[in-house]
């Protein structure tokens, strides 16, 4: 089977659509499901077109310049060139350019056409035109989302959460759960020693991590605020914030203006495939409090190298914080969030516990079984996709 994979952003941007799209290509690429992908070209970056990826000439987008808006031109000019590569289906994975040129190339390839739905975009766009009335742009996500995934032959989701979202939506089009999953190397690996040692950070401070984009809507200020109160009765403690993003500077603002700098670190980026997991490592805790979470993978990342979780159970991480099972659920305040946090901290043998019942359940999601299931909806679309085509040349 050979999929045509089409995406407004994909690395060298880090975030958890690139992160999925390439656990998935892989992970198809060993049950021998070949994927090329369609993607932005990042001028500051080598990514010029190689092999499976079609790298689009890009423009810069004002409201976010970390990502890039393809010129629609240069995918339709690929159309001729893709003809004879006998793509069997078209898989859209974000909603902007990619969606309609898939749609286009779909079409013109006369392909089934599925999309995954991978941002929570009624409370996503809030945070980057915050002078639009909220109920507006809540509205209009809606119409938005429910007209794209209804002209599509079938809609992929990572968690109960947004299936019933999209319900509520009134998006007609067969919608089907299945998560990224986690990919075999995420459960190996790692020194938190070396880590520490690198940031000059002793054995004696608690580590908390945060993992993800730098942005409003990962609430990332609620952690700022929950380690105010933390340092009360773990003054220890030290939050670890790792990524970048439009959010860094008022962050870093707010941290400095509440005193908390031996308590809040901003690392930046960390190679995700050896430093990042030397972060992880190293951690006591993961903490997250992000409410627009389509699934949020990092949960699972942490626990696979057996780290247990502090979180907000919303949206999409509903489905992987099962209680007792690697982490604690806390409530949507940062006093009591600090409380469970601290409770933690408080008795290593527990944490141990935590972190070793973490790396059990994450086994759960390995990306394996997640594959398998993606490969069996593509084998059904592609031959209702061709018996409907049978169909109609007969009439």
């Amino acid at each position: 089977m050979n999929i045509l994979m089409i995406s407004d952003v994909f690395f060298p941007r880090i975030n958890g659509v690139s992160t999925s799209i390439e656990t998935f290509r892989n992970s198809l690429k060993a049950r021998g499901i070949r994927s090329t992908l369609i993607a932005p070209a990042y001028p500051q970056h080598s990514t010029s077109s190689a092999g499976d990826i079609i790298r689009i000439p890009s423009r810069f987008i004002p409201l976010d310049p970390e990502d890039r808006m393809m010129q629609r031109a240069a995918i339709h000019d690929q159309i001729a060139a893709l003809q004879g590569q006998r793509f069997d289906l078209v898989h859209i994975h974000t909603p902007f350019v990619a969606h309609y040129a898939g749609l286009e190339l779909a079409k013109a390839l006369d392909l089934p056409c599925v999309a995954t739905y991978h941002t929570f975009f009624e409370e996503y766009l809030f945070h980057y035109v915050p002078f639009v009335p909220r109920a507006w742009l809540r509205g209009a996500a809606r119409r938005f989302s429910r007209q794209q995934c209804n002209e599509l032959d079938a809609v992929i989701v990572p968690s109960r959460a947004m299936a019933d979202t999209l319900a509520a939506y009134g998006v007609s089009t067969p919608v089907h759960i299945l998560p990224t999953g986690i990919p075999e190397h995420q459960f190996h690996g790692g020194d938190g020693c070396h880590f520490r040692q690198r940031y000059d950070i002793p054995k004696s401070r608690r580590l908390l991590l945060f993992v993800g984009r730098v942005a409003h809507e990962k609430n990332i200020d609620f952690l700022i605020d929950m380690v105010g109160e933390l340092r009360r009765s773990e003054p220890a403690a030290m939050l670890l914030i790792t990524g970048e993003g439009p959010a860094l500077s008022s962050l870093r603002t707010k941290v400095e203006r509440a005193g908390l700098g031996e308590h809040i670190r901003f690392l930046g980026y960390l190679d995700r495939h050896n430093e990042l997991h030397d972060c992880y490592r190293a951690a006591d805790l993961f903490v997250f409090a992000s409410r627009t979470e389509t699934q949020g993978l990092v949960l699972l990342e942490a626990m696979a190298l057996g780290t247990p979780v502090v979180a907000l159970a919303e949206m999409g991480t509903v489905d992987i914080l099962a209680p007792q099972q690697g982490c604690r659920i806390a409530p949507n305040n940062p006093v009591r969030f600090a409380e469970i946090v601290a409770q933690l901290l408080s008795d290593r043998r527990q944490l141990q516990q935590l972190g070793s019942d973490a790396r059990d359940y994450a086994q759960q999601w390995h990306t394996e079984e997640m594959s398998r299931r993606l490969g069996a909806l593509y084998e059904t679309w592609v031959t209702d996709h061709r018996r409907q085509a049978a169909q109609l040349s007969v009439a």
